[in-house]
C-alpha cells in the first residue's frame, strides 16, 4: 500500500445537475421504476399530485349531501372563493418556504402589520390606496428579508428564527397603532374595500371578487416560477438536500433569503386582503393565521421535510380548509369542533407523508 494520499476527484457537479436535482425526477423505488418504463408515466406521481384534488372532491360531495340546498349554490361557491383569498395568498409564499425545507412562523404577525401600515399611510400620511397598498407589502418584505437573513448568516433554524420574528413584527404592529385599531375614513378607502366584495350585479361578468382573480394569477405566476426558472429548481434542490445543492454551486444562501422575503411579499398581499375585507388597521388580527397557512400546504401534498409542494395543491389544500369551516357553520358546528377537524387533518396529512417517505427510502 501507497502512503501516498488521494485526492477526491471532481465529479462534474454544476449548477445544471442542481437544477435537474431540484426537479425531484429520481426513481427510489424499482417497481415504480418499471411500472414508468412499461407505461410512459409515473403513476404513484401522478397519484400523490391528484391525492388533494380527490380529498378536495370528497370533502365538498359529503357537504353537498349533508346540505344540498344551501351548500352546492352560486352565492357559497363565491363566498369560499372569498374566505380562501387570505390563506390562500399567504400559502403561496409559505410553500416556497416549506419546498426549500424552512418555516415561517411569523406570516400572522405580518398580515397584521400590513393591515395597520395600509391604515397608516393612508390616515395618517394621507397616502393613495395603491401607495398604502405597496407600503404594506413592502413592510411585509422587508421583515421576511429580515427572517431569511438571520436564518442564514447566523445559521439558526427557521423554526426559532421565525417564532421570534412573530413577536417583534406584532409588536411592531402595535407600536405603529399604538396598541389600537387604526380607522380609516371611508372617503379614502376608494377601491381597496372592494377586493373581497360580493360581486355587484353590472359587474357580473368577473364571476369573482379581484381578490379572488389576485390570487389566482398570483398563483399561476408561482407556479411557472417553481417550474420553469432558475430559483424554483434551486429552491427544490435546497429542500431535496442542501449540502448537494451547495456542492453543485448552488447559492443557498442566497435562494434562502429570496425565498423568505417573497414569503414576507406574500404575506403582506394577504394583509391587502385583510384590509380590504375589516376596512381598519388592526394589530391583533390574524393571531394564528400561520398555522392555518402551514396547514394548507401540508395539506396539498408539501413536506415538511423539504423538497416537496406544489402550487396546485397548497391552494387546493386552503380549499378543503375553508369548505369544511364553510360546511361546518352551515350546520351549526361549533368553533371548536371546526379545529379540532382541521386539526386532526393536518396530522393525518402529516402521518402519511412520512409513511410515503420512509416506504421510499
Amino acid at each position: 500500500m501507497s502512503d501516498k494520499q488521494t485526492t477526491p476527484k471532481s465529479t462534474g457537479l454544476t449548477a445544471e445537475g442542481a437544477e435537474n436535482a431540484g426537479k425531484g425526477i429520481k426513481n427510489k423505488n424499482s417497481a415504480d421504476s418499471a411500472v414508468k418504463q412499461k407505461f410512459g408515466f409515473n403513476w404513484r406521481g401522478w397519484l400523490n399530485t391528484l391525492s388533494p384534488v380527490i380529498a378536495l372532491f370528497v370533502v365538498f360531495e359529503l357537504f353537498v349531501l349533508i346540505a344540498p340546498s344551501s351548500f352546492a349554490t352560486a352565492r357559497n361557491m363565491e363566498m369560499i372563493a372569498r374566505q380562501t383569498t387570505i390563506v390562500g395568498i399567504a400559502a403561496l409564499g409559505m410553500t416556497l418556504v416549506i419546498i426549500s425545507g424552512g418555516i415561517d412562523l411569523s406570516v400572522g404577525s405580518i398580515v397584521a402589520l400590513s393591515t395597520v401600515v395600509i391604515a397608516w399611510l393612508l390616515q395618517s400620511a394621507g397616502a393613495g390606496p395603491l401607495t398604502a397598498a405597496i407600503g404594506g407589502v413592502a413592510a411585509a418584505a422587508f421583515f421576511g428579508l429580515l427572517s431569511g437573513v438571520l436564518i442564514t448568516r447566523l445559521r439558526v433554524v427557521p423554526f426559532i428564527v421565525t417564532l421570534g420574528m412573530m413577536l417583534v413584527v406584532r409588536g411592531a404592529a402595535k407600536g405603529i397603532g399604538r396598541e389600537q385599531k387604526i380607522d380609516v375614513d371611508p372617503a379614502q378607502l376608494k377601491w381597496l374595500d372592494e377586493l373581497l366584495a360580493s360581486v355587484p350585479a353590472e359587474r357580473s361578468w368577473m364571476l369573482l371578487p379581484p381578490g379572488v382573480w389576485m390570487m389566482i394569477f398570483l398563483a399561476i405566476g408561482m407556479a411557472a416560477l417553481l417550474r420553469y426558472t432558475r430559483l424554483g429548481r434551486h429552491t427544490f434542490a435546497i429542500g431535496s438536500n442542501e449540502q448537494t445543492a451547495r456542492l453543485c454551486g448552488v447559492a443557498v444562501e442566497r435562494v434562502k433569503v429570496l425565498v423568505y422575503t417573497l414569503c414576507g411579499a406574500f404575506g403582506g398581499l394577504a394583509g391587502v386582503m385583510q384590509f380590504s375585507r375589516l376596512t381598519v388597521g388592526d394589530p391583533t388580527v390574524a393571531v394564528g393565521l400561520e398555522l392555518n397557512v402551514i396547514a394548507a400546504v401540508v395539506i396539498g401534498g408539501g413536506s415538511l421535510a423539504g423538497g416537496e409542494g406544489s402550487i396546485l395543491g397548497t391552494l387546493v389544500g386552503a380549499l378543503i380548509m375553508t369548505v369544511i369551516a364553510s360546511g361546518c357553520t352551515q350546520r351549526g358546528y361549533p368553533n371548536w369542533v371546526q379545529e379540532i377537524i382541521t386539526g386532526a387533518i393536518i396530522v393525518i396529512a402529516v402521518a402519511l407523508d412520512r409513511l410515503r417517505h420512509r416506504r421510499a427510502a
